[in-house]
């Protein structure tokens, strides 16, 4: 239904901003900006998104955990061992930077936004977050390392292509986030 002040079905940003976030109605807005389509914006749609965000914060919340004994200028990448999750997760990260440039050249934000949606919920969090449980908690110092490079790597990159979609929440993990040279 088309949204007018006279049918009272206007919905007000500010409230929404402050009911669900900055992050999810910037990342609600660039999911929905489908080109050459009218934009159905529903409060269900915003909800979504702030459980996006909070799937963000919880897996960085994670992250940051495991890797408070971890120095990235530290790694002599020569000599990591990845596992075969470990190339997958890398390879899917490359793919997903080339498809968000792309889809952003040619400002089809909608693609974008939903690539990083199934990419950091599914891939990352849903099974690479899972699998590097094993090597985080394990005995094997070295596949630790390995781990936390490799966790630290994906979310730093992820963190960079949601950063114009969400600037809020990835600006506070970014500075809790461990950089090369610090």
């Amino acid at each position: 239904k088309k949204m007018s002040k006279s049918s009272g079905n206007v919905i007000d940003p500010l409230e929404v901003i402050e009911k669900y976030g900055a992050d999810a109605l910037r990342f609600t807005l660039g999911h929905i900006a489908v080109p050459g389509r009218d934009v159905f914006l529903s409060e269900e749609r915003i909800e979504g998104s702030r459980h996006f965000c909070n799937k963000i914060w919880n897996a960085s919340r994670f992250a940051l955990m495991n890797l408070e004994d971890f120095e990235p200028g530290g790694m002599d990448k020569g000599e990591m061992e990845l596992t075969l999750s470990d190339r997958w997760i890398l390879s899917a990260l490359n793919r997903l930077i080339s498809a968000v440039d792309g889809f952003c050249e040619a400002y089809n934000f909608s693609e974008a936004c939903r690539a990083l949606y199934e990419f950091f919920w599914s891939d990352f969090c849903d099974w690479y977050v899972e699998l590097s449980k094993l090597r985080l908690y394990g005995e094997d110092a070295a596949g630790r390392k390995t781990a936390q490079y490799v966790l630290w790597t994906v979310l730093e990159q992820a963190l960079r292509l949601l950063h114009p979609f969400m600037p809020f929440i990835t600006e506070e993990i970014w500075q809790r986030l461990p950089h090369e040279g610090e």
